[in-house]
């Protein structure tokens, strides 16, 4: 039995990731940087299992997990094929035809008492005609397809990347941050008789892999807090009706531009994630109203470029696991639970799960309280997430397609239906603490998607259409200025981050 020499009692020493992949080998980053010292950390993974490796759009919080590790940004993005994201294009998502950008960026300036949004819907009561992205530096600058990084550059950004490579990235990290990799398949799980606690991994051949702490990285099969520990799921399908998706890689057929595209279909949507030198897509779907061979060849009729892979159909059920962290089992990435990834979540969650762990980590054991502060936090974080997602569903103007209307009509949770009103009868917009998307987001997805209110704030009142006039053509300068400065995206890229890694022939 590895790693076999009992702990004293209660201590957490020895730290067991069962699978590798994004999940994993994050896990194995962010413990053996920060507390490698602390820790012996085991990770298990087998050459012989697939991963997803679909999750290949980020958040601009990635870059603060890196600057966590000390890793650097120019040899991450070489390795990864990476290119720039500044935010979402979503396509045909409030009426066909129809296109607005969820950008990353500040809109506008604010008062104290009242957002940005409240002094432009003033000015469109004026008849000043402006898009609310006008105002913007990110979204004006994925619209000119402009884009630069480095210690002076203004913009908030996220990254497009090979997950594949992205996940070899963090393993060679690791390894010389003293992670021990055991290539297996786990054919076992050896728990206590009166705790109920995972003792131990068996793999396939009959080595043992013994630990005080373990992380579930096992993607959708929840290897131990599914199948060992039984951790109740909690459905959430009911609001988020997608259960499938089919990927597919294409290879580039011209630069890539700084940001996914979104773009809606009859039964779900399409996405669009430019690499360096290829390009992943794929369709969201609701198999009630779409087949398994229409929604692939609806895909494979979309997409640009030659395919590099072959079309394959994941299934999924979209909800959280009640408890994350159950016994002495932390669940992270697929194994916890699902959203699906229209604003690019999925890799956040690993991060925030990982960071969650270090900051409540249980040296002296696992304690009820250390439990419960870990699911409290990662309740409330998946549920404001699965709010904004179901707001794209639900504030649609797709008239006449069964899946759409549907999902215009379907009851959805307490806490949007405050939000949707707030903003519908007043022009509200908050963001709670520790709360993911900003007020900038919410605006930007309910008015892309035509939530128009019904007042805004009356101090918005006090200006002048001269007033509003100079306010609106400074902002405007001001944008146009730091876009002019930026250069074209793909040379941005050409020139900082030319891609080391190999495309797929």
């Amino acid at each position: 039995m590895d790693n076999s020499v009992a702990n004293e009692k209660g201590r957490i020493k020895r730290v067991v990731i069962a699978g590798g992949g994004t999940a994993g080998w994050i896990a194995a980053a962010a413990l053996s940087k920060k507390l490698g010292e602390l820790l012996d950390i085991t990770l298990v993974e087998s050459d012989s299992i697939g991963t997803v490796g679909v999750g290949e759009a980020t958040i601009p919080p990635l870059r603060t997990f890196h600057r966590l590790l000390g890793i650097d940004e120019q040899s991450f993005m070489r390795a990864t094929q990476a290119t720039a994201k500044l935010g979402i294009a979503f396509e045909n998502w409030g009426r066909e035809g129809e296109r607005y950008i969820h950008s990353f960026g500040k809109t506008g300036t604010s008062a104290w008492m009242c957002d940005f949004h409240h002094f432009w819907l003033r000015g469109k009561e004026m008849g000043f005609d402006t898009g609310i992205g006008d105002f913007c530096l990110e979204h004006q600058a994925a619209e000119a397809g402009r884009f630069a990084a480095g210690p002076k550059s203004p913009l908030n950004f996220a990254y497009h990347l090979n997950a594949t490579q992205y996940a070899a990235f963090l393993r060679e990290f690791s390894e010389k941050h003293g992670v021990t990799r055991v290539e297996g398949t786990i054919h076992d799980v050896r728990q206590n008789s009166k705790t109920g606690d995972i003792e131990s991994l068996l793999l396939e051949g009959g080595r043992e892999i013994a630990g005080d702490l373990f992380i579930d990285c096992s993607g959708f099969r929840g290897l131990l807090i599914d199948k060992t520990l039984h951790s109740e799921f909690e459905d959430w399908s009911h609001w988020l009706p997608c259960d499938s998706a089919v990927p597919l890689q294409t290879r580039a057929t011209g630069p890539a531009m700084p940001y996914t595209r979104s773009i809606a279909e009859t039964s779900g949507w399409r996405w669009r994630i430019p690499l360096q030198e290829r390009v992943g897509n794929g369709l969201v779907y609701c198999s009630r109203y779409l087949s398994d061979d229409a929604a692939t060849t609806l895909l494979l009729e979309r997409v640009d470029g030659e395919p590099l892979t072959d079309p394959r159909v994941i299934r999924f059920t979209t909800g959280r696991k009640k408890q994350t962290w159950k016994n002495n089992c932390i669940a992270l990435g697929l194994s916890s639970g699902f959203i699906e990834p229209l604003e690019s979540t999925s890799i956040h969650l690993i991060v925030t799960g990982i960071v969650r762990l270090l900051q409540l980590f249980p040296f002296t054991g696992v304690e009820p309280s250390l439990q419960q502060e870990y699911n409290r936090q990662t309740q409330r974080e998946l549920e404001d997430i699965r709010d904004f997602i179901v707001l794209h569903y639900h504030v649609n103007q797709r008239e006449g397609d069964v899946f759409w209307d549907h999902c215009r009509q379907m009851d959805i949770p307490d806490s949007l239906a405050q939000r949707i009103d707030l903003f519908r009868e007043r022009a509200h917009a908050y963001q709670n603490n520790d709360e993911l998307f900003r007020v900038d987001s919410w605006v930007q997805v309910m008015l892309g998607q035509g939530l128009q209110p019904q007042s805004f704030h009356p101090l918005t009142q006090m200006i002048t259409e001269q007033e509003m006039q100079q306010l609106q053509s400074g902002l405007r300068a001001q944008v146009a200025q730091g876009v002019n400065a930026l250069p074209p995206h793909h040379e941005f890229i050409r020139q900082y981050c030319p891609s080391s890694a190999p495309v797929p022939a």
